[in-house]
C-alpha cells in the first residue's frame, strides 16, 4: 500500500475526529500520539488511549465502502466495535467504549465525584 496514501487517510481521520468531537471528550481519553497505520490491509489512524473503561490502542481504518472500521486492541486481543461508521459518528462510538459507557447518569455521577476530588479547599 502506498505510504503517502496511508498518511493522507490518517490525517483525514484525525481532522474529522477532532472536528466532530468536543475537546473535553477527546482529552478524557488520555490520547497518546496519532500514527498512520495499516491494519487488516486497510489504511487508517492508530492512537493509544487511557480511558476509564478501556486502555490500549484505537485503530480507525477506511474500508472499501468509504466507511470506517473501528478496532480496540489491548493485551488480550483485538475487537471490532463497528465495521461501518460514518466520520461524524466516530467520537460518540469511541467515547462510549473507552470512557463514558452507556449509562449517562452513572457517568455524570463519576464526573461529579472526580471533579469534587480535584477541587482545592481552603
Amino acid at each position: 500500500m502506498d505510504k503517502k496514501y496511508v498518511v493522507q487517510v490518517a490525517q483525514t481521520v484525525r481532522e474529522q475526529l477532532i472536528a466532530t468531537t468536543r475537546m473535553e471528550i477527546l482529552m478524557s481519553w488520555g490520547i497518546g500520539q496519532f500514527t498512520p497505520a495499516i491494519f487488516k490491509d486497510l489504511p487508517g489512524l492508530k492512537f493509544h488511549v487511557n480511558g476509564r473503561l478501556f486502555q490500549g490502542d484505537v485503530l480507525i481504518c477506511l474500508n472499501g465502502s468509504d466507511y470506517y472500521e473501528v478496532y480496540l486492541r489491548d493485551g488480550t486481543g483485538v475487537e471490532c466495535i463497528s465495521d461501518e461508521v460514518c466520520f461524524d459518528e466516530l467520537g460518540e462510538l469511541i467515547d462510549r467504549r473507552i470512557e463514558s459507557g452507556t449509562d449517562k447518569e452513572e457517568y455524570a455521577r463519576f464526573c461529579e465525584q472526580t471533579a469534587m476530588s480535584l477541587r482545592w479547599y481552603k
